[in-house]
């Protein structure tokens, strides 16, 4: 029973710190004619998979839904550790700062 309790947590933990962030906007009737615009680029109405700068987008004449693919490093030793994003993968490296290797233990927040 204390096992299967401690999965829960550990499961609970992970799904509250892998939520992405998100941004809703709606839109007056004729402002969304041709698209949604996303940090100045136009994408076509329905989902885009990934934009230049790492949303997952939902797109309609009335509404733009968007969240990021990534999670933000927060708990790190930032003493030895320094966080580096990666846009081809949409993701935070958290290296050390002499020389860039990958950091041992970090948290993740959406």
């Amino acid at each position: 029973m204390k096992i299967l309790l401690a999965f829960l947590l550990a499961i609970g933990i992970i799904v509250t710190q892998g939520e992405a962030y998100c941004f809703h906007k709606f839109f007056k009737p004729g402002e969304a004619e041709k698209g949604c615009m996303v940090d100045g680029v136009l994408y076509p109405f329905g989902e885009v998979s990934r934009t230049e700068n790492c949303l997952r987008c939902s797109c309609s004449q009335h509404e733009m839904h968007c969240c990021s693919l990534y999670t933000t490093p927060i708990d790190y030793d930032k003493e030895t550790c320094k966080v580096i994003f990666n846009k081809k993968n949409c993701d935070y490296d958290v290296v050390q700062k002499h020389p860039s290797k990958p950091c041992a233990q970090f948290t993740r927040i959406g």
